[in-house]
C-alpha cells in the first residue's frame, strides 16, 4: 500500500446523515391501538406512512433507533432502474413480459420521486443523469452487449457505446438515459414533515419484538408496551418477525463500502457502476458548496471475506490511481439483502397473513424499489389496484434460479457455522493495542474482545442470539458481524442489524 495515502476518518460516518438536521422523537411508553403501524423509518417505512396518510388512513410509524439512519442514510442515493446487469437474466428466468414489468415499476418509482421534488419544490440536489454500467475487460463488453440486447427487446432508453469520459481505460458502456440523483435524506425529510402534519405519528428507540397474530395483529415492543394495528407494514429492512415466511433462508447479506472525495480531477457527469469485478460505483454531490466523488465497491458477504479495513483502502487506491484525491470527507458501509431470485419481496408475509406486510431484498437498489414498495402496500392497505403486485409477491418461487440459489446459500451457512465451532483461536485480550478487536481465548473459550482508544476492554460472547453461528470482528465499521445470517452487533453487544434480536452476552 501506498505510504502517502490521505488518512482515512477514524469512524465511518455517511455524508446524508451528517448533513441533515433531523426532529427528535419520542420513545412510545404506552399501550396504544392505530388502524396502521410501520415499523421502521428507512425510505420505505417513511414513503409509505406518507402515501397512507394522504389517502387518510391514520398511521403510526415506529423506528428502533433514529428515523433515517440505516441503510437510508447510508446509500449512494441513485434513483435509476439501471439496475446492474439484470435484464438478459430476468427474461431468461421471468420472460420478456416480466422483464418488462420489473423496468416499467422502476421508471414509474423514478417519476413519483421526481413529481414530488417538482411540486413542493424539495431542495434536495436533485438532477437528471444518465446511468452507465461500463466494463474494461473483454468479458465485461461481452455482458454489455448481450444485455444491449436485451434493452432493445425490453425497449429500454439506452446505447451501447465504445468509449466512456471517465478517466480511465474502459472496453465499453453501455447508458440508460434520463435516470436521477439526490440527497435521499432532504427529502424524506420532507416526507416526514408533511406526514406529522397530516396527523401520523412518529416514535424512535422503540423496538418491535413480536408480533401475535389474532383477528389483528398485536405488536410488543422492547418495552413491553403492545400496539395493537388493522394492518402492520414491516420495513425493517430485514423483517424482525421473519419466521412465519422463513426469510433468513430466502436472502443473503452483502455488505459494500463508499468514500466521498474531493478531487483535483473534474467528475465528467452521469452515474456509473463497473460490470468487472472488484465492483465501482461512480457519481458526484456536492458537499459544502464543492464537488466531491462517491467512490463505491467492494462487495462481499457480511461476515466473510478479507479484514473489512482492507476494502475502504482499496477504494482509496482506487481514487488515488484515476482521480487526483485531495482529500477523504467521509466513508461509510451499507448491508443490503439480496433474494433467491434477485427480485425484492413486497407484499403479504406470506399467502395466509392477509394483514402483515414485509418488503425487503432491494439488492442494493432501494430508492426506486423502497418507493415502488410503498406503493404496492399503500395500495393494497387502501384497497386499489396495483398492476406491479403479482410480481414482487413474497410468496412467489421460481424454480430457476431459486431452488440452486436455496441450496448454495444454505450450504454456505452450514459451512460457517461448523467453521467458526472448529476455530482454534491463539489471540488473548492482552495482545490487543488501542483501537484493536478480535476474536480471542477468555476463560479458555472463544470470545470477541475490542479494546477502544482509552484502553478500555469491551468482551462479548461471539455466539450470534439469530441460530448460534460465531461472529467475526468487522475492522473497518467496528462491528462483530455473522457470516451466516448477517446479523450484527456493537462492540458491547447491542444489536445492530437483524434477525439477530436479543444482544450478545457481556463477558467483561
Amino acid at each position: 500500500m501506498n505510504t502517502n495515502k490521505k488518512e482515512l476518518p477514524h469512524q465511518p460516518e455517511p455524508y446524508w446523515r451528517s448533513s441533515t438536521d433531523l426532529e427528535e422523537f419520542p420513545t412510545l411508553n404506552e399501550s396504544i391501538s392505530t388502524p396502521t403501524l410501520v415499523v421502521g423509518g428507512g425510505i420505505t417505512g417513511i414513503t409509505t406512512a406518507y402515501l397512507l396518510a394522504k389517502a387518510g388512513i391514520r398511521t403510526v410509524l415506529v423506528e428502533a433507533g433514529k428515523v433515517l439512519n440505516g441503510t437510508t442514510g447510508h446509500t449512494t442515493a441513485k434513483i435509476t432502474a439501471q439496475h446492474d446487469v439484470i435484464y438478459d437474466e430476468l427474461i431468461q428466468h421471468f420472460g420478456k413480459d416480466q422483464a418488462k414489468l420489473y423496468y416499467e415499476s422502476n421508471i414509474e418509482a423514478g417519476k413519483f420521486i421526481k413529481k414530488l421534488v417538482d411540486e413542493h419544490q424539495i431542495s434536495c440536489d436533485y438532477s437528471i443523469q444518465d446511468a452507465y454500467l461500463y466494463s474494461t475487460t473483454p468479458k465485461g463488453k461481452q455482458q454489455l452487449e448481450k444485455e444491449a440486447e436485451a434493452y432493445k427487446e425490453l425497449g429500454i432508453n439506452g446505447e451501447l457505446q465504445l468509449e466512456t469520459k471517465l478517466p480511465f481505460e474502459t472496453t465499453a458502456a453501455l447508458s440508460m438515459k434520463d435516470q436521477a440523483q439526490f440527497h435521499p435524506l432532504h427529502y424524506l425529510k420532507h416526507l416526514l414533515d408533511d406526514f406529522i402534519k397530516m396527523g401520523g405519528t412518529v416514535y424512535e428507540n422503540t423496538t418491535a419484538k413480536s408480533v401475535e397474530e389474532a383477528d389483528h395483529p398485536i405488536v410488543t415492543t422492547h418495552l413491553g408496551y403492545t400496539i395493537s394495528c388493522n394492518h402492520l407494514v414491516i420495513a425493517s429492512h430485514f423483517p424482525f418477525y421473519d419466521w412465519r415466511g422463513l426469510y433468513f433462508t430466502r436472502m443473503h447479506a452483502e455488505r459494500s463500502y463508499v468514500l466521498a472525495i474531493k478531487s483535483k480531477t473534474a467528475f465528467p457527469g452521469g452515474m456509473y457502476l463497473s460490470v468487472d469485478n472488484p465492483t465501482r460505483s461512480l457519481r458526484s454531490v456536492q458537499i459544502d458548496g464543492s464537488e466531491h466523488i462517491l467512490v463505491g465497491g467492494e462487495s462481499h458477504k457480511t461476515g466473510q471475506g478479507i479484514p473489512t479495513i482492507e476494502h475502504y483502502e482499496a477504494l482509496q487506491k482506487f481514487a488515488e490511481e484515476h482521480f487526483e484525491l485531495e482529500e477523504i470527507a467521509y466513508r461509510w458501509s451499507a448491508q443490503d439483502l439480496i433474494t433467491l431470485d434477485k427480485i425484492p419481496y413486497i407484499g403479504p408475509i406470506t399467502s395466509r397473513s392477509e394483514h402483515i406486510y414485509v418488503a425487503t431484498g432491494f439488492r442494493k437498489w432501494g430508492m426506486t424499489t423502497s418507493t415502488l414498495a410503498a406503493q404496492i402496500i399503500s395500495d393494497a392497505i387502501a384497497q386499489r389496484e396495483n398492476r406491479y403486485s403479482e410480481l414482487f409477491h413474497p410468496s412467489r418461487f421460481k424454480p430457476d434460479p431459486s431452488i440452486k440459489e436455496l441450496v448454495v446459500q444454505n450450504a454456505d451457512v452450514a459451512k460457517h457455522l461448523v467453521e467458526g465451532k472448529l476455530e482454534i483461536v491463539q489471540m488473548h485480550p492482552e495482545d490487543l493495542q488501542n483501537d484493536e478487536g478480535g476474536v480471542v481465548k477468555f476463560e479458555g473459550k472463544r470470545a470477541g474482545a475490542y479494546r477502544n482508544e482509552l484502553g478500555q476492554l469491551h468482551i462479548v460472547d461471539t455466539t450470534c442470539t439469530h441460530l448460534g453461528c460465531e461472529l467475526e470482528w468487522n475492522s473497518g465499521d467496528r462491528t462483530w458481524d455473522c457470516p451466516c445470517h448477517a446479523s450484527r452487533f456493537s462492540v458491547e453487544g447491542q444489536v445492530i442489524e437483524g434477525p439477530a434480536k436479543k444482544p450478545l452476552k457481556k463477558l467483561l
